[in-house]
């Protein structure tokens, strides 16, 4: 479904475009489209999702001519032009529309208007469970009715012979004659009001004789399921030996059901044990045997329930595989590996994400981090599974992150602010390492705004000459170096940012730290501290080191030491370049004309250098 813009914002009005151009910017896949009907149809066939900035009454119209199914309809999500509600329309759990509706609202600073009752209860949304576990539904007339059951009771009896990732909502019951949602392969286990998903976990190994059409071989392979009340439904894959993969029977078939094909070389067959050989395939093929060991194979080592059956001109066997080893379509393929993104989510508001670290997340399938950091980013990770540990579990959230990523989970690292710096890049490279393998596990740093970027901005232009970050913390480095390192940073008059200044068994090191910088500057040295920078309970001081406010400062706050060059003007920090120097150098050029020389100005130098050394 997806395109190469898989978002598409229509807008009608000069504002309308001004928002979809904002929504633009932020989403990499997206695209801005002024409203027309034609452009609706369009993009409607093309899937996706297509978010309208204008009134209902307008989408309602347009789209009413083009809805199918819930399967098949993309989402639709309505957004009115201040930004102030989004409203998910149609599509809300398979098409994603809900999951939209919530991050744009994050994004913007809106709401989001859910309707679908599971989301309004906080219950399971069934369809989207069923996607996740890999469960077909059999009849998807009786969804929305168990979805109405499981509003009005808040629990439905769950009956599985598979094992399952089950809500809490689901209780188990070993009876499928009482459960409310059946999970099974076989037929007749359930009652008519139940709904009954089927595990995709058979594989139908086939052989044939050439030119068999393709209608035999889905009648054979239906025949041979139905005799032994198996559910076409659950099959997942077609298995055959290489000789057979171009036959344009089987070919025929697969490309009907879309069905995934897997072909076999005769020596791979031949190494199945347990077979029943067939002379015929052996003097045609070279195997031993074709239907058995194929879809043995095709089931990652499952087990032969149905040993092969002669339709015609058709041989079926079926093998049931685990949860485990069934998904997957090509056994031979080597082993699943995701990809871990360690994503810097800037200050905390929407507002500041970056488009690629917005993409990070909406992309990925769990989002590993502190827990007040995924709190902040709540409308953009809902539905989405998330690990969470206390401040200092750095370790072990990292090392979870890894573990899945070796699942095949695309996993998503948060931190605040950017990652690199005094955060979890570091740590999930250092762990990768120790590991041993550079190759194991594909790693993204996506960059943020730091702290310091966002306090500098609150405070002006602090920043606009040389600086360095300190860490006040001595959990992870000895005080005696972080003394030793703000000297040097005093001494050299480097504009000083001060990180972690204060926590609740650290109440001193920050008056320590000013102590020390206190050797090298005036008392009347700028100094800004910025509390929770651009979040809702900020809080920005502009003052000097003589009159610090300790009793304000916490783990929360970042403080930014001005060099002797710093000012203050209209309650802001200025660092000077020193571009009006250099605009003074140039005027003394060009006054002495050409011809002449002028030695560009210096840096002032300390007493006593000797400049032959320079």
């Amino acid at each position: 479904m997806a395109t190469a813009h898989s978002t598409v914002f229509f807008y009608v009005t000069g504002r309308g475009r001004r928002l979809a151009e904002d929504l633009e910017r932020r989403y990499p896949d997206a695209r801005k489209q002024r409203f027309s009907k034609g452009a609706v149809k369009e993009s409607w066939t093309k899937g996706g999702k297509l978010v309208f900035i204008m009134a209902a009454g307008i989408v309602v119209r347009a789209i009413a001519p083009l809805l199918r199914d819930k399967r098949t309809d993309p989402a639709v999500v309505l957004l009115d032009e201040s930004g102030s509600h989004v409203v998910s329309l149609l599509g809300g759990h398979l098409a994603g529309a809900n999951a939209c509706a919530k991050e744009i609202a994050a994004v913007l600073g809106g709401s989001a208007v859910i309707t679908t009752a599971t989301d309004v209860s906080g219950l399971p949304a069934l369809d989207l469970w069923a996607e996740r576990e890999d469960l077909a539904v059999e009849d998807w007339k009786q969804l929305p009715k168990t979805g109405v059951r499981l509003v009005d009771q808040r629990t439905l009896l769950l009956f599985s012979d598979v094992p399952l990732d089950a809500p809490g909502a689901f209780l188990p019951t070993e009876d499928p004659a009482l459960a409310d949602i059946v999970v099974t392969n076989k037929e007749g286990q359930a009652r008519l009001d139940a709904l009954l998903l089927r595990p995709r976990n058979l594989v139908a190994g086939v052989g044939c004789n050439s030119g068999t059409p393709a209608g035999e071989i889905e009648d054979a392979i239906r025949q041979v399921l139905a005799a032994h009340k198996l559910s076409f439904l659950s099959v997942r894959a077609i298995a055959t030996i290489d000789k057979k993969g171009s036959e344009p029977g089987i070919c025929g078939f697969v490309k009907k059901s879309g069905l995934p094909l897997i072909t076999f070389s005769p020596g791979e067959l031949n190494r199945v044990a347990g077979v029943t050989p067939s002379p015929a395939a052996w003097r045609a093929t070279g195997a031993r045997a074709v239907a058995e060991p194929a879809a043995i194979l095709g089931a990652r080592g499952g087990v032969l329930i149905v040993q092969k059956q002669r339709m015609g001109n058709v041989t079926v066997a079926i093998a049931e595989g685990t949860r485990k080893n069934a998904r997957g379509a090509d056994p031979q393929a080597k082993p699943v590996r995701g990809t871990i993104r360690v994503v810097g989510t800037g200050p905390g508001s929407a507002d500041y994400l970056t488009p690629a670290a917005l993409t990070a997340i909406r992309e990925s399938d769990v989002i590993v981090g502190y827990g007040p950091y995924l709190d902040l980013l709540e409308g953009l990770i809902a539905g989405k599974e998330r690990m969470t540990s206390g401040m200092t579990r750095e370790i072990d959230r990292c090392q979870t992150a890894i573990d899945l990523s070796a699942e095949g989970k695309t996993v998503s690292v948060v931190s605040g602010g950017d990652p690199g710096i005094y955060a979890m890049a570091g740590l999930v490279l250092e762990l990768l390492k120790k590991g041993g393998d550079p190759s194991a596990v594909p790693v993204e740093v996506i960059p943020g705004i730091s702290a310091l970027n966002a306090c500098a901005a609150r405070l002006g232009a602090p920043l606009m000459h040389d600086f360095a970050t300190i860490s006040l913390s001595d959990r992870l480095t000895a005080w005696r170096t972080i003394e030793e390192r703000l000297e040097a940073a005093a001494r050299a008059d480097f504009v000083i940012v001060l990180y972690n200044p204060k926590s609740g068994t650290r109440r001193d090191h920050i008056r320590k730290a000013l102590q020390i910088i206190l050797r090298y500057r005036t008392p009347a040295t700028p100094v800004g501290v910025v509390r929770a920078a651009m979040r809702k309970h900020e809080s920005v001081k502009v003052t000097d080191l003589a009159h610090m406010p300790f009793d304000e400062i916490d783990m929360q706050t970042t403080v930014i030491v001005g060099n002797s060059k710093t000012i203050v003007w209209n309650n802001l920090m200025i660092t000077p370049r020193g571009y009006e120097r250099k605009e003074k150098w140039a005027d003394m050029a060009g006054q002495i004309g050409e011809g002449a020389t002028a030695e560009k100005p210096d840096s002032p130098q300390p007493e006593n250098s000797d400049k032959s050394l320079r």
